[in-house]
């Protein structure tokens, strides 16, 4: 994941870096033992050494700024609740959402189980959908206690998902919700809600195909 090869390479450079100062001030200080007392004022260490280490976090810096995805992407922050449109570095949008409640519903049979997560990982922007209709799933009626039903059209309900929805598979949204007061908060069923105004403009400006990093 990208994500996760980011923060491998971040840490790798930090860690270069340490190893840098803490290089240079054993050398350093290694150079003014063996040469103490000093003729000419302190040893300096030499620059092909530091020009060395010098190439070489700059060499990783560029491999961390390649892992970096192309035009906007989306993050989204599951336990702060928090969605990020990035260009690069660049926070382009910010929006307080709901993610994944983490309940556990069982089918009162016992042969079915469901876990209310949003999913953690790389996905990217499949679908993009204007007035869009939830096609309830059969845990949707177990958990309000109604009977599955067996006609199609009587899953069909408008208006529950908002006004926008971009899709990332395996019927997962960042959607819109009524529910805006719980924004902020792990409430839904595994799918990203939005508020009204965050998310009509991050329909307007995030692409099909762009990248979603959930985590």
């Amino acid at each position: 994941m990208w994500w996760k090869r980011l923060l491998v390479a971040v840490l790798a450079l930090a860690y270069l870096e340490v190893l840098v100062v803490v290089g240079v001030s054993y050398f350093s200080g290694l150079k003014l033992a063996t040469a103490w007392p000093p003729k000419n004022g302190a040893a300096a260490v030499p620059a092909k050494d530091l020009s060395k280490v010098k190439k070489n976090v700059q060499l990783l810096q560029k491999k961390i700024a390649a892992l970096q995805p192309r035009g906007l992407y989306i993050v989204v922050d599951t336990g702060e609740n928090k969605l990020y449109v990035k260009k690069g570095a660049e926070v382009v949008r910010q929006a307080v959402v709901s993610c994944g409640s983490g309940d556990i519903l069982e089918d009162p049979s016992g042969k079915r189980k469901w876990v209310f997560d949003t999913p953690r990982g790389e996905f990217y922007v499949k679908s993009k959908i204007t007035n869009p209709y939830w096609v309830k799933p059969d845990w949707a009626f177990i958990e309000e206690g109604e009977p599955i039903p067996k006609n199609q059209q009587d899953r069909v309900e408008a208006g529950s998902l908002g006004d926008y929805a971009l899709g990332f598979g395996d019927g997962f949204f960042i959607h819109g919700t009524p529910y805006t007061r719980l924004l902020g908060r792990n409430v839904t069923h595994g799918c990203v809600r939005v508020g009204d105004d965050d998310l009509k403009e991050i329909f307007k400006i995030v692409p099909l195909g762009a990248k979603i990093y959930i985590y």
